[in-house]
């Protein structure tokens, strides 16, 4: 029978995987459970993986080249995530391991809460709501209307396909940056990155976390935003120069903005920026519904029933250099 280690803790197994998966993924061999509270490190992590032929890991249990190069009877890591920048797919390559990740289906989820960000930068609901619990009335400034504001979103992704209708539905002029990616929805401009960030009363980050966009929210770019405008992030800390943000929401570069990543641990937003007051920060809850962690959870089973089928499983993102095949 074939051997799987699932990584998630207790906790992150109730949120971030459920009895449904559990249920099918046991259906297709013996599950291994980790019980710790805390996720493996690489020293945990290879020794809870000795003997197994599967790996089905979250997102927070890094894979350096020692996991791979230490476990002979590995065939794949299977990542319950996009993100696999904390696994090197180059040494698990080398040593024939295949590897894998989920594909967005926190696509509507993210978009909902984009939406909710915008509505409260623009009426200050999370901070008049505060005020007003102890029955603090004086302060109700004047709140900005959506319908007829401008959106730009950076980055033409799953997210940013999802949410740029419901903005266009909302009565905003949409625009989009994307060196990478052809908008071809006439509903939608496609511009430069200056122009965006000029013209944009809100600014949506939802490229994806690579070399080339590490620090792309810089001290230039927001001060080529305007001073009434608010930044949104949905994508990943590594994009933002956190303290160019900083300094732009205290001396009154940007009006405000809002944020569901960080530098923090686990992707969560920065401590110091969120106790900002002129900051909405959430602890990285995007894709924090059922709908969209059951599916990620249920494209790890379905990567699985393809392995123990003999096939190559969809989303794996080195099968070339796949040579570790499961004996049926």
């Amino acid at each position: 029978m074939v051997k799987i280690l699932l990584t998630h803790t207790p906790a992150m197994r109730r949120g971030y995987y459920g009895d449904r998966a559990l249920a099918a993924l046991a259906e297709l061999g013996e599950v291994i459970l980790h019980e710790g509270e805390a996720p493996l490190d690489p020293t945990a992590l290879t020794a809870a993986a000795d003997g197994v032929d599967i790996v089905v890991s979250d997102r927070m249990t890094a894979a350096p080249a020692e996991i791979f190069a230490s476990l002979p009877s590995l065939k794949a890591f299977l990542r319950c995530a996009v993100d696999i920048r904390n696994v090197d797919v180059d040494a698990a390559s080398r040593q024939g391991i295949l590897v894998t990740r989920a594909t967005p289906g926190f696509a509507p989820a993210v978009s909902e809460l984009a939406v909710g960000f915008m509505v409260d930068l623009a009426r200050g609901i999370s901070r008049l709501s505060s005020a007003y619990r102890p029955g603090v009335t004086d302060a109700m400034p004047m709140g900005r209307q959506i319908s007829g504001s401008t959106a730009g979103i950076i980055g033409y992704g799953a997210i940013a396909r999802h949410l740029a209708p419901i903005l266009a539905a909302m009565g905003m002029t949409v625009l989009v940056f994307d060196p990478y990616a052809t908008v071809d929805d006439p509903r939608f401009d496609q511009v430069s990155m200056d122009d965006l960030l000029s013209t944009a009363d809100f600014v949506f980050c939802l490229a994806p976390a690579t070399e080339e966009t590490e620090n792309l929210m810089d001290e230039a770019a927001f001060q080529r935003m305007k001073e009434d405008a608010c930044f949104i992030n949905l994508s990943r800390g590594n994009l933002v120069d956190e303290a160019a943000l900083e300094a732009a929401l205290k001396d009154g570069s940007i009006a405000g903005a809002a944020m569901d990543v960080g530098r923090a641990p686990d992707q969560m937003p920065s401590p110091g920026l969120a106790a900002l007051p002129n900051v909405v920060a959430t602890p990285h809850i995007g894709g924090l519904t059922p709908q969209a962690i059951e599916h990620q959870a249920l494209d790890t089973v379905a990567q699985v029933a393809a392995l123990v089928a003999g096939e190559v499983p969809p989303h794996a993102v080195n099968a070339d250099r796949w040579a570790r095949r499961l004996h049926r």
